[in-house]
Parts: C-alpha cells; sequence; structure tokens
C-alpha cells in the first residue's frame, strides 16, 4: 500500500508539470496612467528601496498605471505639494513607519493634476511588520479602485503553498503574492496538496499522510482548530472547492485506482470509473461540470463530465502530454508539453474551441486562475531557483517575482 501510495503521488505530481509565462504580453510603457511614488519615511535606503520596488510592481501589474521614476529627495511627510514638482498625473506620497508592538504603519497621500490637488488620504496598519507587503497591496488595490478600474483585489489575497523539506517531510506556509512575506503554519510531517476551504480564506483543507493513511484536515488559520474531514489509503486530495465552499473534488485511490469523487454531506460519491489514471478535478461552467487529467487515451489529457451524468468527452485538442488544468467558469489553463524540458501554458474553453499559448518555452508549474479569472499565477522553474509569475489577461501585463523557495509541492490562491 505505501508504494502505491508513493506511485500515485509521483504520477499526479507528474501529470501537475505547467510551463513558462509570457503569453504575448504587450508591456507598452505608454499605457496608463503616469504616476510618481515618493516616499517620505525615515527608515533605511534600503527599506525604503524595497518599499518602492512593492509599490512600483503593484501598480505595474494592475496594467492601469505607468511609474515614473524620480530623483526626488529629503522630502517629508508634510511637504506641500508644489514642492513635489513631478510632471506625472499623479504623485503618491507616502510615510511608512514601525509602531511600538511591533506592527507597521503607512500613511498615502494621492495628488492629481497640476496644480497638484490632494484626491485621496488614508492610514493603514498591521500588527506585525513583516506583513508590511499587505498594506501596499491594500493601498494600491484602493487607489485602483478610486480611479473605476477593474478591481486587483486579488493582490490583497494569501498565497498557500506546500514545500519539501526532506525526505518524505513538508510544510506548509502563508505568503503575499510576491513572496515578500511567507510564514510556515503546518510543519512536522508529510503535508501536502493545501487548498483555500473558503473565499474569505479563513480556512484550507490539506492531505497529511500518517502511515498507510491519508488524511484530509481542515485547518481554520486564525483559531488553529483543525479537523478531519475523511480518510482513505492509497490517495486523498482535494483539488477544488465549490463556491459555496459545501463540495469537495477529491482525488482517491481507495482500491489503487485514481478516480474523482464529490465529496458532500460527509459521504464521496465516485464520478469516474477508468481502469487508468483520473486526477485533479476543477468546477466548471458554472460548477455544472468536471474537468480533469486522464491517460484514458494513453496520455495525460484533459476531459470533461457533467455532474448529472457520465458522459466524458475530451476538452483538448493540442498537445500529446497536457498535464495539469485549472476552471474558471468556462476558461481554463493547462500546460502542456512541447519539448523533451518545455513546458507551455495554454487558455482555452470547455469546449476547445479557442485556445491560445499563454508562454513560450522553459519549464514552468501550477497555474492557477484567479477569483475573477483576470490572473494567471504559475511557477517558473530555473536552474537558479523559482519565481512566481502573473500573467493578467485583461491588461496585457506580467511581473516575475524571485520566490527563495525550491522544491514545491504544491500550490494555491
Amino acid at each position: 500500500m505505501k508504494y502505491l501510495l508513493f506511485l500515485s503521488i509521483f504520477i499526479y505530481a507528474l501529470f501537475a508539470k505547467t510551463p513558462d509565462a509570457v503569453i504575448k504580453i504587450d508591456k507598452n510603457v505608454d499605457q496608463g496612467e503616469s504616476i510618481t511614488i515618493v516616499g517620505a519615511s525615515s527608515v533605511s535606503p534600503k527599506f525604503k528601496k524595497e518599499l518602492n520596488r512593492l509599490f512600483k510592481s503593484d501598480f505595474s501589474i494592475t496594467g492601469h498605471f505607468l511609474v515614473k521614476d524620480n530623483n526626488l529627495t529629503n522630502i517629508s511627510y508634510s511637504t506641500l505639494p508644489i514642492a513635489l514638482n513631478t510632471k506625472t498625473k499623479l504623485t503618491l506620497l507616502y510615510n511608512f513607519s514601525k509602531t511600538n508592538t511591533n506592527g507597521a504603519s503607512l500613511d498615502i497621500k494621492l495628488y492629481e493634476g497640476s496644480p497638484k490637488k490632494i484626491i485621496f488620504r488614508k492610514n493603514y496598519n498591521v500588527s506585525r511588520l513583516e506583513k508590511t507587503p499587505f498594506l501596499i497591496h491594500k493601498a494600491v488595490s484602493e487607489i485602483n479602485d478610486l480611479k473605476k478600474y477593474p478591481p486587483v483585489n486579488w493582490m490583497n489575497r494569501y498565497v498557500v503553498i506546500s514545500r519539501y523539506t526532506g525526505a518524505k517531510k513538508t510544510e506548509i506556509l502563508l505568503a503575499d503574492y510576491t513572496f515578500t512575506y511567507q510564514k510556515v503554519i503546518v510543519k512536522n510531517g508529510f503535508n501536502m496538496f493545501p487548498i483555500w476551504a473558503d473565499k474569505e480564506q479563513k480556512s484550507l483543507y490539506y492531505s497529511n499522510y500518517a502511515g498507510d493513511v491519508l488524511n484530509l484536515y481542515k485547518l481554520n488559520i486564525y483559531t488553529w482548530k483543525k479537523s478531519l474531514i475523511t480518510k482513505s489509503q492509497g490517495m486523498l486530495i482535494c483539488s477544488d472547492v465549490s463556491s459555496d465552499g459545501s463540495k469537495l473534488l477529491l482525488t482517491m485511490a481507495p482500491n489503487s485506482q485514481p478516480d474523482i469523487y464529490l465529496f458532500s454531506g460527509g459521504s464521496a460519491k465516485r464520478l469516474t470509473k477508468f481502469s487508468g489514471i483520473d486526477v485533479g478535478g476543477k468546477f466548471a461552467d458554472g460548477e455544472s461540470s468536471v474537468v480533469f487529467v486522464s491517460n484514458r487515451l494513453g496520455s495525460p489529457n484533459i476531459f470533461k463530465m457533467p455532474l448529472t451524468r457520465g458522459d466524458v468527452s475530451k476538452v483538448v485538442f493540442h498537445g500529446t502530454n497536457n498535464s495539469s488544468v485549472d476552471a474558471h467558469d468556462k476558461e481554463l489553463v493547462y500546460s502542456s508539453k512541447e519539448g523533451r524540458k518545455s513546458f507551455n501554458i495554454y487558455l482555452t474553453d470547455t469546449n476547445g474551441m479557442q485556445t491560445r499559448p499563454l508562454t513560450s518555452g522553459g519549464v514552468n508549474q501550477f497555474p492557477r486562475f484567479s477569483q475573477d479569472g483576470n490572473i494567471v499565477m504559475y511557477i517558473k522553474r530555473t536552474s537558479g531557483g523559482n519565481s512566481i509569475g502573473f500573467l493578467n489577461l485583461s491588461a496585457n501585463r506580467s511581473e516575475l517575482f524571485k520566490m527563495g523557495i525550491n522544491r514545491i509541492q504544491s500550490i494555491d490562491w
């Protein structure tokens, strides 16, 4: 049974190989409202540089702003607007400070036009200094809302990731989308495949291997209450959660055969009954169907079946090794092997009618849609380590951040 468990996990991980990122992304530097970022904080130059980097990357990935460099120095937060002397349409003046309780505070003033007129002012606080990136993400997302651009609230969300720390050892950690903030929340053991249990990101599911049994747990990250949901031999992975949190899609192999199961009300209903490998189910088409990876035609590919009946149809007609998939209503993002060491990410619909490449070359993994479907997150693997990338599908922008984490097992946001 132990051999079958690790064989199943190996097959699932093999299917989960994905691609690199650069969709024909048009990085037109003349697009967006011009903005200058001015720091008035009495922090070290190194720390101020990091704050400016976060502000710049946040504004850039929205696709709605064009950040301009400036040479302003010795600026205080009480500086008169006329002294800012920037030629951009918008000027953001910020003051960052550490609190006596080891927290952090961020004050911002947003100026517009010439002469400059303040149009937005607000203070943001976090209880722990290491969560500073979330101050900046929140400020930028609210400025974006102020200008009535499409929301970018995804940047305020946690990313949850499982990483290998040794033989049969993994730990689960939280991060912000740039991976500047990182915190380990589950350790000591074989903890795999974390996935958010609710839209509010209060709880998550994860699998824990103990002896010859896999346990599926639900963990509240605020109260740290942990409850056992179900257990199984062979394989047990939660690959998706319905929008109301009442139904789970599980990959289980109680009899050494991995299949997709619908778990609801404390019981599991088997959806697929193929004599090969069916893994990684995702809700699609308004949660009326499930897409998944299967080798029923000889090599990994993407298939779909309605929840109400067992008709299975092929969705992807490109490539011969399509090894992982994520869904957002009628849109799918999947990985396709295109050479000995190359995987690319493709975007298509649930009928496989409109397919386009999102990347070109490289080895990347774990494509994941944002909640609104406008962003695709992925992992880019290089000899120098892993990076986390973001493709803004609606604004034609991309960003890449060094993760400082290797041996990634799985990721979700």
